[in-house]
């Protein structure tokens, strides 16, 4: 009995890294496929990894503003940029 008690920890451990690596993978499917981060020709010094982190914190932005679809809100807000300062709870000067 305890042997299937452990069993089903592995098991269940198993299922949270599963979830855990597709979440992950979801995230890098929508920056390469959405954000086009593959085609980037960002390559100076550091700008690879602050554009990364952008594109990274624009995600969950979305999700928290209610947006389902992450390219239709990229889209969007890339019609007025006023509108992703709002998202954010900024103005413009």
């Amino acid at each position: 009995m305890a042997h299937r008690r452990h069993l089903r920890g592995d098991r269940a451990e198993l299922a949270s890294w599963i979830r855990g690596h597709w979440q992950i993978e979801a995230l890098h499917h929508i920056r390469d496929v959405t954000h086009a981060e593959d085609a980037s020709q960002i390559r100076a010094r550091n700008s690879p990894r602050v554009m990364a982190t952008l594109r990274n914190l624009a995600v969950p932005l979305h999700r928290l503003a209610g947006h389902g679809n992450i390219a239709a809100a990229c889209r969007h807000h890339a019609r007025n940029a006023t509108r992703a300062l709002a998202a954010c709870g900024l103005s413009p000067l």
